[in-house]
């Protein structure tokens, strides 16, 4: 198999051992879980737009659970609802042609079609076949992905589903339904990360997803429950915990692997400042490692210039690290794709630098060997 030079795909293999790919799987299962109770929505709901109340009846594709290994096991970093990589990860397992038992004989590909398949049941109630499905994101020309949404497309069209990318100004939202190039989408695989839909662009395709005219998967319901970055402080919270009619042994789990977290606004400045060493500011609206500081190499001038209503502060949880045959080192972090409750994949990106990034030469994707 020929390697796509335009996709970031390491030669390294990123080892996995098993009990920290089962912890990681119990946590996924929990949150999915807990997304669904009565208590954690009524928790959640008074945070939230309302876009993000309307239940549109289904899940979210391509679910993304990202994580740190450290010696005393794994640690959740982040909840994405639309992870982008499933589809190199795949390709960087069929390269390597002997890792992961996950990704072997296909079936990361049949785990996937049926989150498809399944989305516009749930949606349309099944009484008519999914055929049309539209790939959404922005700037598509400046999407590192792109090369993967090109390829998600073209493996649905051998499964007999009609498929494109394209840009939001792309679509004409008409009654009664979404169309591009005068054809209706059944279902958009939403990729833009205008997660409740509120800009000018996006907001007749969000009139039409309320009245229930297309399937919107990933979903602003979906990333409101579970990916908004606010949502691990409350996870790390044992007094909030408490309230959500946990048994004793999950809320030990959540606290066990979510570093706590916290708004700036709710903390004292000085002592964040005095602790930010061992400190990691994130941005809550922005996505990709964009905005994120680590609090070891930050200034005070620009501490003070955070927003504090906006700035999530988690305890850092270092990376685990793999050496290339070189000596080379790349830190690691591990994605786990997801539909519902069911695990689809494992990935991980290798990387130099602060954050997790595509960029680096050597890293990118690469094969997961589960020991």
């Amino acid at each position: 198999m020929s390697i796509d030079t335009s996709l970031p795909i390491s030669r390294l293999t990123a080892h996995l051992p098993h009990q920290d790919l089962r912890q990681m799987l119990r946590l996924v299962r929990l949150l999915f879980r807990l997304g669904q109770s009565t208590a954690y929505r009524s928790r959640v709901f008074p945070e939230l737009p309302d876009i993000a109340k309307f239940d549109p009846g289904h899940a979210a594709l391509m679910m993304g659970y990202d994580f740190h290994l450290t010696a005393n096991g794994p640690r959740l970093i982040e909840v994405n609802t639309n992870a982008g990589g499933g589809y190199i990860a795949w390709l960087s397992e069929q390269l390597a042609g002997k890792v992961s038992p996950l990704y072997l004989s296909n079936r990361f590909q049949q785990r996937l079609l049926q989150s498809y398949l399944q989305e516009w049941r749930d949606f349309s109630g099944g009484d008519e076949p999914l055929k049309r499905v539209v790939v959404v994101d922005e700037d598509l020309e400046q999407q590192a992905l792109l090369p993967e949404m090109v390829g998600c497309c073209n493996w649905l069209e051998q499964h007999g589903i009609k498929a494109d990318v394209a840009s939001p100004a792309e679509l004409q939202v008409r009654s009664g339904g979404v169309y591009l190039h005068d054809e209706k989408i059944d279902l958009i695989y939403n990729r833009h990360c205008d997660f409740f839909l509120e800009t000018n662009l996006l907001s007749e395709l969000k009139l039409a997803y309320l009245a229930g005219h297309v399937c919107l998967s990933p979903n602003p319901f979906a990333y409101g429950l579970l990916a908004d970055k606010r949502r691990m402080i409350l996870w790390s919270d044992p007094v909030a915990l408490k309230n959500l009619e946990l048994p004793h042994q999950e809320r030990a789990l959540l606290l066990e692997m979510v570093p706590p977290s916290f708004l700036l606004a709710e903390q004292d400045q000085d002592d964040v400042w005095s602790r930010r060493k061992k400190l990691i500011f994130k941005p809550v609206t922005r996505f990709g490692g964009r905005g994120v500081l680590m609090g070891k190499g930050i200034t005070r001038k620009r501490f003070a210039d955070l927003d504090s209503a906006t700035t999530l502060v988690q305890e850092v949880v270092a990376p685990s690290v793999e050496t290339s045959a070189s000596g080379v080192e790349f830190k690691m972090d591990l994605r786990l794709f997801v539909y519902r409750d069911h695990l689809l994949g494992v990935g991980a990106r290798l990387y130099q630098g602060q954050v997790t990034n595509l960029r680096t030469e050597g890293g990118g994707f690469a094969p997961v060997r589960i020991v």
